[in-house]
């Protein structure tokens, strides 16, 4: 109330308030002597646009409604919609008015209730945004479902740190987030010595399961593998193949131009080498300066000067140690065979890797012997197989489920419990988590459960069983550090910077510096010094979580226990976004292609390694390869992982808008554009390749460990 006629600036100072065009009137006494003048007065008027998820079953039938909390005040909780509001890809618009201007918007409150006669839906909201009477417009991030009938508050998408919020009403809703999160993604271990997983005991909820598009493609695709590769009636053939023929005729039915390529050149030995460069497992082969003890190769077994060729850089080892002991399995009642090999490779004058010298177990003994090219041909072929089987093994177990999969999970889960929405980290990493929680899931009980009732493909298909998959898996982890997780230090400590042929390391070495330039334009906007690095307490309750739950607490590892400097987050950062797209890619996009054809890619082995030469024939070879539904169900598998589907995100494309800044928009715009001239330099260079290298094409690749 105004009181007396000694208020002059009252007039002047309503008319001034309503100049926005974002008021609405509204009638209040003025008290003026001798009685009231009434004087419309106008209210602050608030534009709200809700906007809801196009994906399918988004909508809601449900009462909707919203309060604004400012700086200077908070508007009435307002009913938005009810029954036929909010169907999915709609955008609803209100106006909501306020008795006086609330300053700079802080958050908003959302919630729905549920109708008579209506059951509870669920409901995708994508985003909020509201136009104040002075006409600013404030973004409210939020892709989430909205099951229940509690409030849920959302903050102002402007990117902020937690040292940097005054209002108490903020940092509340910022603690409630998290002390949320906490409750629905909790550590789980599933075997002691393996990173820890997210706890499904109450399911995945549902803003991280797969959309419903994904959800019937990849069910249909699951269970129609074997009937789409024709090979649902050997599923259950228990018989060894009985001669090559048979092989190829499995093999026709899913073939393509790099697999006919892998079927053509599986026996030749610069095959065998260039696959330790570009195929599935291009992370094992390091530089040779020294031989092993345990690996006696002398120079007349491979006719080679090998001190001379070790210092020109030329020799290169392969060390299979991760599966020495491993228990291997039974599979049709047949005890299965899995060597852990040492391999010797020699780049040639014609730039080719070639095998020179195969050890099939790491202790040399009389019955261990060296196999060496000039043996007789299955002899010499067989090693090979040996090799390839354990490299099967390294690459699902090790290199793709570990240190992509589990690896991803550990990174996701960490980021959900300690990094808000409205924190600039959330924002750059949640995209890179997409559906890793679903397959990983499902990896766990359709690949490596030994759980009644469960698949279990590999723990039933593979040379290393139930028991065998843990062990490995453990001491893998065990000896992970963190520079083999970044590529640049990865490719030096294995002293393979100049292999020719090495399209992996290639392609691999752009793309981790056009990911290293968008995170270090994104974080170094927000982290303007160390010291605000150091000061950022979720950051660091998000590193701690990594480091205990990852690693198990290894500092032997490497990796951070904390961040002290903005380079250091940059380079982790980095590392994460990498492992969840690039390395992902490369280690998955192509097992279908290298292990179409079988004998390229056994998963088991069911006679046991040759103690000596001389034995071996083609009957024996085929006896050793795994049964017919050993090598079709894995198969199937293969098939699965590699299928490509519709519901993906390519890594670069960020559809939702979880920045709302210039700065990032505009960074994130120019990341896309360096992927896509990526990729056509590799697509140009593939043009003059008789095998092309395309797992690290940025438009092959998604985001996130998806699939």
């Amino acid at each position: 109330m105004f009181r007396g006629k000694s208020r002059p600036w009252v007039g002047p100072q309503i008319q001034a308030e309503v100049r926005g065009g974002h008021w609405s009137e509204q009638q209040i006494l003025v008290r003026l002597r001798p009685g009231f003048i009434v004087l419309k007065l106008k209210m602050a008027s608030y534009t709200v646009k809700i906007f809801t998820g196009d994906r399918p079953l988004s909508h809601t039938f449900n009462n909707v409604y919203i309060k604004l909390v400012g700086e200077d005040g908070e508007s009435e909780r307002k009913w938005v919609k009810g029954m036929f509001g909010f169907f999915h890809g709609s955008e609803s618009t209100i106006s909501l008015s306020c008795k006086e201007s609330l300053g700079k918007l802080l958050m908003i409150e959302l919630d729905k209730q549920q109708l008579p006669l209506f059951a509870q839906d669920n409901w995708f909201v994508d985003k909020v945004e509201v136009t104040s009477p002075e006409g600013q417009v404030y973004k409210f991030p939020i892709y989430q479902w909205i099951e229940d009938e509690d409030t849920h508050y959302y903050m102002e998408g402007t990117a902020t740190f937690a040292f940097e919020e005054q209002k108490a009403v903020v940092k509340g809703a910022r603690e409630l987030e998290l002390e949320r999160r906490k409750e629905q993604y909790s550590w789980a271990v599933y075997e002691k010595g393996m990173p820890y997983c997210m706890s499904t005991e109450d399911g995945l909820p549902s803003e991280v399961k797969f959309s419903y598009s994904k959800t019937i493609e990849f069910t249909r695709t699951y269970f129609q593998g074997l009937g789409v590769m024709k090979l649902t009636g050997l599923a259950n053939c228990v018989e060894p193949w009985p001669d090559f023929d048979c092989l190829h005729r499995v093999f026709n039915w899913h073939k393509d131009e790099t697999s006919e390529y892998v079927y053509e050149h599986w026996r030749d030995d610069a095959f065998f080498g260039s696959q330790y460069l570009s195929g599935l497992n291009p992370i094992l082969i390091r530089r040779c300066t020294a031989l092993p003890q345990h690996f006696p190769v002398t120079d007349e077994m491979v006719h080679l000067d090998l001190n001379g060729e070790m210092e020109k850089g030329n020799m290169f080892l392969c060390d299979y140690k991760l599966l020495d002991g491993v228990k291997t399995n039974v599979i049709n009642g047949e005890h299965q065979y899995l060597t852990a090999p040492l391999v010797l490779l020699h780049k040639t004058p014609m730039d080719e890797l070639k095998p020179v010298a195969i050890q099939l177990k790491q202790k040399p003994a009389e019955d261990n012997p060296i196999f060496i090219p000039s043996d007789r041909e299955y002899d010499w072929l067989l090693a090979k197989t040996f090799v390839r089987s354990a490299d099967f093994h390294d690459h699902e177990l090790n290199v793709h489920l570990l240190r992509t999969h589990l690896l991803a999970e550990v990174f996701a889960v960490a980021l959900l419990r300690n990094i808000p929405r409205v924190h600039p980290l959330y924002k750059l990493l949640l995209p890179h988590t997409r559906y890793t929680f679903v397959i990983n899931t499902l990896a766990r009980k359709q690949l490596i459960s030994e759980e009644v009732g469960s698949e279990g493909v590999l723990t039933k298909y593979a040379a290393a069983g139930g028991e065998g998959v843990v062990s490995i898996l453990q001491g893998a982890l065990s000896s992970l550090t963190y520079r083999s997780l970044c590529l640049p230090e990865d490719i030096k400590d294995r002293g393979v910077e100049s292999v020719p042929k090495y399209y992996y390391r290639d392609d691999g070495l752009r793309l981790w510096d056009i990911i290293h330039r968008f995170v270090s334009g994104i974080l170094t906007n927000y982290y303007k010094s160390d010291s605000d690095v150091q000061k950022d307490s979720e950051l660091q309750n998000f590193i701690k979580d990594v480091f205990e739950h990852g690693f198990l607490s290894r500092k032997e590892s490497g990796i951070p226990q904390s961040f002290s400097a903005v380079d250091e987050l940059v380079k982790f950062v980095t590392m994460v976004i990498f492992t969840c797209s690039a390395q992902h890619s490369a280690v998955n996009n192509g097992q279908l292609d290298i292990g179409n054809w079988m004998p390229n890619f056994p998963p088991t082995l069911q006679r046991a390694p040759p103690t000596v030469k001389g034995g071996a024939n083609e009957h024996i070879f085929l006896q050793t390869l795994p049964d017919v539904n050993a090598t079709v169900n894995i198969l199937a598998i293969l098939w699965l992982l590699s299928e490509q589907y519709n519901d993906v995100y390519p890594l670069g494309w960020y559809p939702e808008e979880l920045f709302c800044e210039e700065v990032p928009l505009d960074l994130i715009k120019k990341f896309g554009e360096e992927l896509k001239e990526l990729g056509a330099a590799i697509g140009k260079r593939n043009t003059n390749l008789d095998l092309p290298y395309k797992y690290l094409d940025p438009e092959l690749m998604e985001n996130s460990v998806a699939i």
